[in-house]
């Protein structure tokens, strides 16, 4: 359960595993958050993604229809458009914390992060893409090295912000209207920074 009085998607990341990579305490500090969803349908499905940063502030939500092959490829094309819409609101060399409910993908996204940094330890996981995916693979992988820092979290469907809006793209297509904002964070309190004490403290003399 999220804790209270903290940013949804931030609660879900911190509480999330992150499938063949470390997630230490510093992990936690991103600056945007992304959770992305793909719906498959032989009537149509599509694709929705949430954007935050970490304090809560919302910067985008996306829902259009789309119509994959399968759901694993709708899974690759939804989070392809969310770091697609991320990228264009976000400044260069920011923390990314991707949310996703689907194991292969997370688990690929991560893989692809450290196999991308030199003298990093690898992982022994293979990552395999569905063949139908074409060429946004290529496209989430180029946008994940754009980015300062990424990693991948895999969380329950019904958890996912973005499961509503993949599932239903027409009922929330009012969504796509929604001013453009780019947002930065506000920067995290640096350990052992000096604190300036309040001042019923500041204003106590040596002999209180």
């Amino acid at each position: 359960m999220a804790a209270h009085g903290r940013p949804d998607l931030r609660d879900l990341f911190d509480e999330s595993p992150t499938p063949h990579i470390a997630h230490p305490p510093r992990t936690h500090h991103r600056d945007f958050y992304l959770a992305t969803d793909g719906s498959f349908r032989e009537s149509g499905g599509g694709l929705g993604a949430v954007i935050e940063t970490r304090d809560g502030e919302r910067v985008a939500r996306v829902a259009l229809s789309d119509q994959a092959p399968d759901n694993n490829v709708a899974e690759y094309r939804a989070l392809h458009l969310g770091l697609d819409v991320l990228a264009a609101r976000s400044p260069a060399g920011a923390r990314v914390g991707v949310l996703v409910d689907h194991d292969d993908l997370a688990a690929n996204v991560n893989a692809a992060i450290l196999a991308a940094r030199g003298g990093h330890p690898g992982t022994p996981h293979r990552v395999s893409v569905p063949r139908a995916t074409g060429l946004h693979w290529r496209g989430i992988r180029a946008r994940l090295h754009g980015f300062g820092e990424v990693r991948a979290a895999r969380i329950p469907s019904d958890r996912n912000p973005a499961h509503p809006l993949a599932n239903a793209p027409g009922r929330y297509a009012h969504v796509n209207g929604e001013p453009d904002r780019c947002l930065r964070p506000e920067a995290p309190g640096t350990p052992g920074e000096e604190r300036i004490p309040p001042p019923s403290r500041s204003d106590r003399g040596a002999g209180d």
